[in-house]
């Protein structure tokens, strides 16, 4: 009587689960289904999503995976983890974009930001309106000291979302990783969590 199952004692804590959705003005960011799965491929198996990322176009059978892949990805542990969030349009459209946040652990309390949208819906700054939702809960709900991002140097789409972030760009490296058969330069962009309460004050 009372005791609970050796299952139950030894569950790892959580530090950030997706028990309810993420609201902006116009977007709904929550776990992937597997109903997204269609959406999905039409962002990971654009050319011009996959031109700036390691990986190249995905077929179906790649967003498969891919998607499975995310839909585990719904708690981050106090020792680290990832979480991934389905970016679906507030008026009952479907999935635009898909964010990944990841959490490095309490040593240093740095967490990473990513995000992709289907180039469809570029430039009606859906993509900052996401990420921003993003960054909130990394400084929130996480307490992370430092939230930064990284970009190929050519992507300056993605690096004015960073900056629109409030993000200071940090370093520029020079041919540091060879992608896709060719060296290539990438740009990390950070923001601390001071500036972003400051930020936010002034908002």
């Amino acid at each position: 009587m009372g005791a609970r199952p050796l299952a139950m004692t030894r569950r790892r804590p959580v530090l950030l689960e997706m028990d309810r959705p993420l609201r902006t003005a116009r977007l709904v960011l929550r776990p992937f289904r597997q109903d997204d799965l269609l959406d999905l491929l039409a962002i990971e198996s654009d050319p011009d999503v996959a031109r700036y990322l390691y990986r190249d176009p995905r077929d179906e059978a790649g967003a498969s995976r891919s998607l499975a892949a995310k839909m585990r990805a719904t708690r981050i542990r106090p020792d680290g983890g990832a979480l991934s969030l389905a970016a679906a349009l507030a008026d009952g459209g479907g999935v635009v974009g898909d964010l990944t946040l990841t959490y490095f652990g309490p040593a240093h309390r740095q967490a990473e930001i990513g995000y992709a949208f289907r180039p469809g819906y570029h430039g009606f700054g859906l993509a900052t309106e996401a990420a921003a939702a993003v960054v909130d809960l990394a400084f929130g709900a996480l307490g992370a000291h430092r939230v930064y991002g990284r970009v190929d140097a050519r992507n300056r789409a993605s690096a004015r979302v960073l900056e629109k972030l409030g993000m200071r760009r940090e370093a520029h490296l020079v041919e540091n990783e060879w992608v896709k058969g060719e060296w290539t330069d990438e740009v990390v962009y950070a923001l601390l969590h001071r500036e972003w309460a400051a930020r936010r004050a002034t908002e």
